[in-house]
């Protein structure tokens, strides 16, 4: 396995290998481009469908043949952002998307094998960019590209989850290199390798500590959150959504799961790395259907680490303790980062009194109960040690 047979590289893991700031979109875009670029300022008049409601169908259907997966991936992007900011962004949501949004960001998500709404990749992974191009992906020298109200606290949240993707590249690269590693039956090179991922989760650990730094959590809650919520289990929008003017889904109204980090694909591509399983519950099911919601690169990335990987019967099999050390450090670097989410969790939005439309303090923006089960998961991961 080579991280550039997935589109991925060292230095940038699951992030997109371009930068968005240098992609254009065709003419027939330049609406869709102005109305994303002042998207902040659409939602402010309160008014936002009214302006939404004018843009043109720039008719894509043939451009999307051809056009460059980076192009493609932009236009998710503004689209997706376009879509949230339609349902949420004003005090009821709507029963339906108009067609003139509806057909071509049904048309850009078919392209890339994704779900028609905000995912994770078009709100971090594609949404950044370096200010200093030749300096590293560090918060310093990042910033979100694409808005909804904009704000430090709606930047910082986003701009954390940059900086770890792109610290996890070491972890990516090294899990690539681990399955060869553990079928030639390298001790050293396996030890070397897992000491280095250690290391690389305790870069990453600390970019999420700084997460309160400037994310304040009653703002994220009441001005970050309401706008990636999906429309799966959600009482705002009983049964889902009608995508107006898109014949496969004949005028039904759909289901699908908010942006989450959850959606991210560390996590789960260190449980298939490791072998970490998880006994059957609500979460577990939503984590196997967000699956379906990633990059389908990143998707298959997973699943070839999790049917080619051995390593965790090679380090039980080997007779080195410092092995298995450095095994069970990285096991546990997983369960930490989980101990971490389920902090966030609790103070982001469990604790935050009341709620607003769509935003029950109880559910994740994916649309299922979290706090439980994030715990249980927890649990599980550090018990499956060597």
């Amino acid at each position: 396995m080579e991280l550039k047979d997935y589109g991925m590289s060292r230095d940038r893991g699951f992030l997109s290998h371009y930068e968005i700031d240098t992609v254009s979109l065709p003419p027939q875009f330049g609406a869709i481009d102005d109305a994303a670029g002042n998207l902040s300022g659409l939602l402010s008049t309160g008014r936002v469908r009214h302006w939404l409601d004018q843009l043109p169908d720039p008719g894509i259907e043939d451009w999307i043949e051809s056009a460059p997966d980076e192009q493609v991936r932009t236009a998710m992007v503004r689209y997706s952002f376009l879509v949230q900011a339609y349902v949420w962004g004003e005090d009821e949501a709507p029963a339906s998307l108009p067609a003139n949004i509806a057909r071509p960001m049904v048309a850009i998500s078919d392209q890339l094998g994704q779900a028609p709404l905000l995912p994770y990749s078009g709100y971090v992974l594609d949404n950044w960019a370096r200010l200093d191009k030749s300096g590293p992906i560090t918060l310093d020298n990042i910033y979100m590209h694409q808005n909804f109200v904009g704000g430090d606290d709606e930047n910082w949240f986003v701009m954390i989850h940059v900086a770890i993707e792109a610290e996890a590249g070491v972890l990516l690269d090294n899990a690539a290199k681990l399955v060869a590693v553990a079928r030639n039956g390298d001790e050293a090179e396996a030890e070397r390798l897992l000491v280095e991922m250690d290391a690389a989760w305790e870069r990453i650990y600390e970019h999420f500590g700084r997460m309160p730094e400037r994310c304040d959590p009653y703002i994220y809650f009441h001005r970050v959150r309401p706008y990636i919520h999906g429309w799966a289990n959600n009482p705002a929008l009983d049964g889902g959504l009608v995508y107006e003017g898109v014949e496969k889904f004949a005028g039904k109204p759909q289901a699908f799961r908010g942006q989450t980090g959850s959606q991210s694909s560390i996590v789960p591509a260190m449980d298939a790395l490791f072998q970490v399983g998880h006994s059957d519950d609500p979460l577990r099911s939503f984590l196997d259907e967000l699956h379906h919601y990633r990059p389908v690169q990143h998707r298959r990335f997973i699943e070839d680490l999790a049917a080619r990987s051995t390593l965790r019967g090679f380090v039980e099999a080997s007779g080195s303790e410092s092995l298995k050390d450095a095994f069970n450090a990285c096991l546990n670097q997983s369960a930490r980062f989980r101990t971490r989410h389920l902090e966030y969790a609790a103070s982001y939005i469990n604790k935050q009194a009341g709620s607003i439309a769509g935003n029950d303090p109880d559910v994740g923006t994916g649309g299922t109960p979290f706090m439980k089960y994030l715990k249980k998961h927890r649990d599980e991961n550090a018990a499956q040690t060597v």
